[in-house]
């Protein structure tokens, strides 16, 4: 699935057209399902996992993608320039330290956007208009987090990203939150100010994406945007790929497309 390149129309104060992807782990858990296949190149419905990724971005007017790539990166980025239109600028950081925590991949990309940017994991599928959505009401001083609140419909609750949301603010956010009001979907919009966030965890043994976001949220600089009835999968084990499938099966029966 070749990805098109469209017009947007984004009501936010700046336009964002950079996002970064982190998908430099070995993705075992669902690798191992199709042998030698990497992760975000695994069929959904026929077409590779990350282009449903790619044709999101670029609906919203993303122009430029920094790929955060580690295991196996050389074939990783090949199969990705196959991918991408012309006129898309895809830009690849390798982290060679892949299997390290998800925060050293994001600081890989800290010389490679220019402003505030989009950022997504490799191996989530969402609708096309959670990109504008949460492009359109982000706050540019702030970290800004698409959550959902439909807890009841999460496929795997025990592995999700808990948020707790007070008024439009997170307060916490962790997997092993004991007491929650909503779910990470792994769709930001970050200030370059988050880099600062991740070194001072840097050299921690625990350097994630969430233990960045936690402290920024310390210092009620992260936002939470619900996004009521918009749809989107983790796809992180055969049994969340199986789900997906399914739900995006029924989505394209609903709704006569033949893509997202």
């Amino acid at each position: 699935m070749k990805a098109s390149r469209r017009s947007t129309s984004s009501e936010s104060k700046m336009q964002i057209t950079e996002a970064v992807i982190l998908m430099a782990g070995s993705g075992s858990r669902l690798r191992g399902t199709s042998g030698d296949l990497l992760k975000p190149l695994i069929p959904l419905l026929g077409h590779p996992l990350i282009s449903y990724t790619l044709d999101a971005l670029i609906a919203a007017g993303i122009d430029t993608i920094t790929a955060v790539i580690g295991y196996a990166g050389d074939r990783l980025s090949a199969a990705m320039k196959s991918l991408a239109p012309a006129g898309l600028r895809l830009q690849f950081v390798e982290n060679a330290e892949w299997n390290k925590p998800n925060g050293i991949s994001l600081l890989g990309a800290a010389n490679h956007v220019q402003g505030p940017f989009f950022l997504t994991m490799g191996d989530h599928i969402f609708a096309p208009e959670l990109v504008e959505f949460l492009i359109s009401r982000a706050d540019l001083e702030a970290l800004n987090l698409a959550v959902d609140r439909k807890i009841t419909a999460i496929f795997d609750i025990e592995d999700a990203m808990k948020v707790q949301v007070r008024g439009n603010r997170v307060t916490a956010i962790g997997k092993q939150l004991p007491t929650y009001d909503a779910i990470d979907t792994g769709l930001f919009v970050c200030p370059l100010q988050i880099f600062d966030y991740i070194r001072k965890i840097k050299d921690t043994s625990s350097c994630s994406l969430a233990d960045a976001v936690q402290l920024m949220a310390a210092d009620n600089k992260v936002r939470a945007h619900d996004i009521g009835a918009g749809w989107w999968h983790d796809v992180d084990t055969p049994e969340m790929l199986s789900h997906a499938e399914n739900d995006l099966r029924s989505r394209f029966r609903s709704t006569g497309a033949a893509t997202l």
